[in-house]
């Protein structure tokens, strides 16, 4: 029977995923393993996962917005159908064949995502967002829904693919990129955690505590990466990239 005495390590760990995730996305891949770590099955991992994650978004989402991190207009705009794709990916994990390729597919596309991102020095420094245009408002859409649907289905990389999208795509520095990635995974956690409390897998009191944890940590980590600029978020971004893949490749 899993004991309160998991929360020794568990409040810790989901602090530091908090701070992680508020600067650069990533934070699943410190949580979820530790929930399985703690005994829980797979099914319970993932739904008590999304609940404590809900605490950290929300938290770094709501700091980024207040200090004017984010471009509200395209946010506005593109969230509801984040929300809509990570409902219907929750919907359709069950159609989902072959997993073990499909985890090798995401992990090289992150690395693709990392090289891409080292690659171009300049990348990420300066906010070169041309503004809301049918283009950038057509390729917010897109994104919003395409990792919106792999949020609900599967997962880890979410943050990822979602900051690489607003700075290589819309031209957001990345600290404005991070803050608009915090909203719109606030969004489709929302949707995601709605589906699986219905499901009944949710740890509660394990969930709500790590939950607290996960957004102070998140409460720091998004003040950290407005306070210390692009190219922190940046190298920190990098490294989780790494960390994804690894999970990803290795992790079963």
């Amino acid at each position: 029977m899993l004991g309160y005495d998991v929360l020794l390590y568990g409040l810790p760990l989901a602090f530091l995923a908090g701070f992680v995730d508020a600067i650069a996305g990533g934070g699943g891949v410190i949580t979820l393993p530790t929930l399985l770590m703690m005994g829980l099955s797979p099914g319970q991992a993932v739904a008590t996962n999304k609940l404590l994650a809900v605490f950290g978004s929300t938290t770094s989402a709501l700091a980024f917005w207040r200090k004017g991190a984010v471009d509200k207009a395209l946010l506005k705009r593109i969230a509801p159908l984040a929300l809509f794709g990570s409902a219907l990916g929750a919907l359709l994990v069950s159609q989902m064949q072959d997993t073990e390729r499909f985890r090798s597919l995401i992990a090289i596309l992150i690395l693709v995502v990392g090289a891409l991102v080292i690659s171009n020095r300049s990348l990420g420094l300066e906010n070169r967002f041309p503004g809301l245009t049918p283009r950038t408002l057509a390729i917010g859409l897109g994104a919003a829904f395409a990792i919106g649907m792999y949020d609900g289905f599967f997962g880890p990389g979410t943050g990822t693919f979602l900051m690489f999208c607003f700075v290589s795509f819309l031209g957001f520095d990345f600290v404005t990129g991070s803050g608009n990635a915090r909203v719109i995974n606030l969004a489709t956690n929302l949707a995601a955690v709605t589906l699986f409390f219905f499901a009944g897998q949710m740890v509660f009191w394990l969930g709500l505590s790590m939950g607290v944890a996960n957004a102070l940590g998140a409460q720091l980590g998004s003040h950290m990466a407005m306070l210390r600029g692009s190219k922190f978020v940046k190298v920190i971004y990098v490294g989780i990239v790494l960390a994804v893949a690894a999970r990803l490749l290795f992790v079963r």
